[in-house]
């Protein structure tokens, strides 16, 4: 189970770092709603390892950051997550607060898990929007990565 979450998450890295690489390339097309819903995911990673690892999180779940600090805070998402499995067993149990402040409580695979979904969501929201303004978007499929 450990190997498949780290090869998720390099996954998931490789794909946010081509995302990047994508906005880069059409800044001066690029709608606002398009990086702030990626910022979007990269927030909410950071927060949901918080949780795992019982730290506060740095940032708020729709937390604007500059352009080129992207890549940095994704790789440390997957850094952090990579550390998160390889020290962790996956069924234990984490309590923690929702945004909101509302108690939970979920196994560490679970949450990745989430991390991976949520972050796959919110890319098929941006691929759309980029096709919208007439941007070719990053082929972002797990069978893609894999072939």
């Amino acid at each position: 189970m450990k190997s498949f979450f780290k090869e998720l998450f390099e996954y998931n890295h490789q794909v946010n770092q081509g995302l990047v690489d994508v906005f880069a390339q059409a800044q001066d097309n690029l709608p606002e709603k398009i990086i702030h819903r990626f910022q979007h995911i990269l927030n909410a990673h950071h927060i949901w390892n918080q949780r795992i690892l019982l730290k506060t999180p740095l940032y708020g779940v729709w937390e604007m950051h500059p352009f080129d600090d992207l890549k940095i805070l994704d790789r440390d998402n997957y850094w952090a997550s990579i550390q998160i499995i390889e020290a962790c067993d996956l069924d234990s149990l984490i309590d923690y607060k929702n945004s909101q402040g509302k108690p939970y409580t979920n196994r560490i695979q679970e949450m990745c898990f989430h991390i991976i979904n949520h972050s796959t969501y919110h890319r098929g929201q941006i691929a759309l929007e980029l096709r919208t303004v007439g941007i070719e978007p990053l082929a972002t499929d797990y069978i893609f990565y894999k072939r």
